[in-house]
């Protein structure tokens, strides 16, 4: 890795401010709108606002000036909801894209410092290594075994080595090395920025409930529309008057709508996303959190992932001597001659784990590190990677470390000799040992050859480094499979290597194995047999890893995937939920990855999935409660109408719009706020019928359960309606007493959707502050309508016994208590 550039010394805080007043900020033009401005006149646009304007016009022209004041006040309400449920979610939101933004080291001021990439100016001095995004366009000042992939831009699917003085764009991948660049270009002025190619500019694709929302409410829409004209023409055959056939027409519309819906999807997925923020879990975008309790299975890496991020070299096997000596032990010279050269083998400021320990280990002899004059990447399947390094005295040395087969190969030892040597990696790698081969080259031509093949090479040993699983490890894949999701392991290491970590977390079927060469030999059939069978995937590698992935979506499972490298990027877009490691994964990995753990710990998926679980949990409450809701409402304005009752027309548009500003914040955020249910970590997930499909919302039992919930609602509101209105009430009884056991229902039917599995009773002791205030707001709402005089006068109502609200409470109980009872004998059975 290159130290500190001494060749840039970067920009000076003055510099920077002129350089981006003349060329402005790293960033593209976006498309999405954002502010004040913005949002009220999406707020404007909402179907609900329509109505609740159409009906304010309705009664102005009607000269009842009382109510198009009252409605006035709920339409600056309903904005002002609307506005607040808008900016809460684009602060959550903005939020997470800062914490997920990437950062950039530059030099400025003469240090090397980190910045987010929106920061950078013409003129910079960056730093880009393996794994990063380059974030502008450039010209490369110092390089180090530096290749990028511009597949993004070029569509050339193989890397190209660059050197110092060639350009670099912005939107490309570094996939080795390290270099140092000069800024010439941002933002707009890119190449990425000038033919508009952007991830923040792509659309989003809707996910499978947003596309299900959209369609439920798009076909309420439609009914609404059809209502709206069908109350119209038969108030107006029957009353000849077209302003008041227009306002009734309007209030079943409004009744109709249930734009509370959207709303509350929005505010659980972002708010959801917030939540798991503070877990420790950035979700690139919060419809991810609608699939997080879905996940069947979770792919996961195994060094840095379930074992501890740091190595350490516990033993070495000399070649000379045949023998594994710890590294505590006093190391004869030929065993010190493993640990130099795989020392010089490496970069001289590493960022491997494996090499830093490498060098950790070297830093306690008394040898010198030679200065690099020549390398070979990592190449080769499996890989090894050569250094040329030359001694103070001038001698040239050739050091080469990487995966034993490929030292072995290249080495070409005696049959007996090569066996021998594999015997010891298997015995290491079953003890959980990562183990690398070192060899020392020769060359006889005047040059370096063309590939490090190409050298003469002699074995010399073996080292072994120890990663030890992570404390929590045996707890995380517990809590895993308590939740019904299995865990496959995907690694590049050995076999033997990896089994030994599988068992000592307590993996289940840690027997069962298939290396990346077996992946890539099965047709589709046999694989996608096999991989739901095996637990222990070893020596992958990128192609490898995207079959299995979607081998395992073939077979109809919600995959979530791990990864940190460049090369676990195919794999990550290719899973349902990618999960990319936060301190160690690249920026490649990062962007391809749907969520980011920031503390690389796996537990904090298991935070994730819980969350997920919760989260879809308390949206199908809410959106069965608002079904449930809105069927009563419905049936009171259309039931009379259609049966010409005597008092055909009970509720106007202040009515409704009553229960539309009691019902919104009820489901969009005393549900959100609703806690886990007892249990939901040792269920497994939810089964693939009720998966969202693209076709498909509010589906099979719980549909129908709402809908009951609401048609027996809808008939004890409509039996006290008939009731009072045959027993000569007046009308503005017969309303009041209406509504009380519609309002008072309402408030019921909040409490008892809390849990469809456990009673009130107990739902009642858990804890949701949010959902007691709403629910006491609206009743304190509902006294003043009755006992206020002047607020009972504009609603219409009339005073009513004690007497006569409790007969309404009672039928309110009734009408929702049965599903108490149905709780208890589903229970039972």
């Amino acid at each position: 890795m290159l130290p500190e550039s001494s060749l840039m010394p970067g920009l000076t805080d003055e510099a920077v401010a002129a350089s981006r007043a003349k060329h402005g900020a790293n960033t593209l033009p976006a498309k999405a709108r954002s502010g004040l401005l913005a949002t009220l006149k999406d707020v404007a646009t909402e179907p609900m606002f329509l109505l609740l304007l159409a009906s304010c016009t309705v009664y102005v022209g009607l000269g009842q000036f009382a109510e198009a004041i009252t409605l006035a006040t709920a339409l600056l309400m309903v904005a002002a909801i609307s506005i607040y449920q808008s900016i809460r979610s684009d602060r959550a939101l903005t939020a997470l894209r800062e914490l997920t933004q990437p950062r950039v080291q530059v030099r400025r001021n003469g240090q090397q410092v980190s910045i987010a990439i929106d920061e950078l100016v013409v003129g910079d001095a960056v730093l880009v290594s393996e794994g990063e995004r380059i974030p502008a366009d450039g010209v490369i000042e110092e390089a180090s075994d530096y290749s990028v992939d511009e597949a993004t831009l070029t569509g050339e699917s193989m890397a190209v080595a660059k050197k110092p003085g060639d350009l670099l764009l912005a939107g490309t991948n570094a996939m080795s090395g390290n270099a140092w660049f000069s800024v010439s270009a941002v933002g707009g002025q890119t190449q990425l920025g000038r033919i508009g190619q952007s991830l923040a500019t792509i659309p989003t694709e809707k996910t499978p409930l947003q596309r299900q929302i959209g369609q439920f409410v798009g076909r309420m829409a439609w009914i609404g529309f059809v209502a709206f004209v069908l109350v119209c023409g038969v108030n107006y055959a029957r009353s000849g008057n077209w302003v008041t056939a227009l306002l009734f027409g309007l209030t079943l519309a409004m009744s109709i709508l249930p734009e509370e819906i959207p709303v509350a999807f929005s505010s659980f997925m972002a708010l959801g996303a917030a939540r798991l923020s503070r877990a420790g879990v950035l979700t690139k975008q919060p419809q991810t959190v609608e699939s997080l309790g879905s996940a069947t299975v979770i792919c996961t890496d195994k060094t840095g992932t379930i074992t501890q991020e740091g190595m350490s070299v516990s033993q070495l096997y000399d070649g000379a001597t045949d023998t594994l000596i710890p590294l505590s032990d006093v190391l004869p010279d030929t065993a010190k001659s493993v640990l130099a050269y795989a020392r010089w083998a490496s970069e001289t400021d590493p960022f491997d784990p494996m090499e830093k320990a490498i060098v950790a280990a070297f830093g306690t002899m008394p040898a010198d590190t030679y200065p690099l004059i020549h390398e070979y990447p990592l190449a080769g399947m499996p890989p090894m990677m050569t250094h040329v390094r030359q001694s103070p005295a001038g001698e040239v040395v050739v050091a080469g470390k990487g995966a034993v087969e490929h030292i072995l190969a290249v080495c070409h030892l005696q049959p007996a000799v090569a066996e021998r040597i594999r015997a010891v990696t298997k015995e290491l790698s079953v003890a959980g040992f990562r183990v690398l081969g070192v060899a020392s080259g020769t060359y006889v031509s005047p040059t370096f050859p063309a590939e490090q093949d190409g050298f003469i090479w002699s074995f010399l040993g073996l080292i072994a480094l120890e990663n030890p699983p992570k404390p929590n490890a045996k707890a995380v894949m517990q809590a895993f499979a308590d939740a019904g999701i299995r865990v496959k392991m995907i690694t590049g290491d050995f076999p033997e290597t990896a089994q030994a970590i599988a068992r000592q977390v307590g993996l289940p079927n840690a027997d069962t194995l298939l290396t990346g060469q077996q992946v890539m030999s099965m047709d589709e059939p046999t694989l996608r047999q096999q991989a739901g069978q095996t637990v222990i995937f070893a020596r992958m590698f990128p192609e490898a890893k995207l079959r299995i992935v979607n081998a395992l979506k073939a077979n109809g499972e919600v995959v979530a995937m791990t990864g940190d490298g460049v090369n676990d990027g195919p794999a990550l877009k290719a899973a349902h939920i990618g999960v990319a490691m936060g301190k160690r994964g690249t920026e490649v990995a990062k962007q391809a990855a749907s969520l980011v753990l920031v503390n690389d710990d796996l537990s904090s998926m298991v935070a994730a999935i819980a969350e997920g679980r919760r989260i879809y949990q308390n949206l199908k409450k809410a959106i069965a409660y608002i079904v449930s809701i809105h069927i009563p409402i419905i049936l009171t304005v259309a039931v009379p109408l259609l049966a010409n009752w005597q008092w055909a027309n009970l509720f106007s548009p202040i009515h409704v719009i009553f229960l539309e500003l009691v019902m919104g914040p009820t489901c969009s955020i005393a549900f959100e706020n609703e806690p886990a249910e007892p249990g939901q970590m040792r269920k497994p997930p939810r089964q693939a019928t009720d998966r969202p499909q693209p076709d498909a919302f509010l589906a099979g039992a719980e549909l129908g359960r709402s809908v009951v919930q609401g048609l027996v609602m809808a008939a004890a509101v409509l039996g006290v309606y008939y009731a009072r209105m045959q027993q000569g009430e007046p009308v503005t009884v017969v309303r009041t007493l209406t509504f009380t056991t519609l309002v008072v229902g309402n408030i019921l039917l909040a409490l008892v959707n809390r849990s469809f599995t456990q009673s009130v009773f107990q739902t009642l002791r858990m804890p949701n502050p949010i959902m007691t205030l709403l629910l006491g707001l609206t009743l304190a709402l509902l006294l003043i309508t009755l006992l206020v005089p002047g607020v009972r006068t504009l609603f219409g109502f009339a005073p009513v016994s004690a007497l006569a609200l409790g007969w309404c409470s009672l039928a309110a109980l009734i009408s929702v208590g049965w599903i108490e009872v149905y709780k208890a004998i589903r229970k039972r059975n």
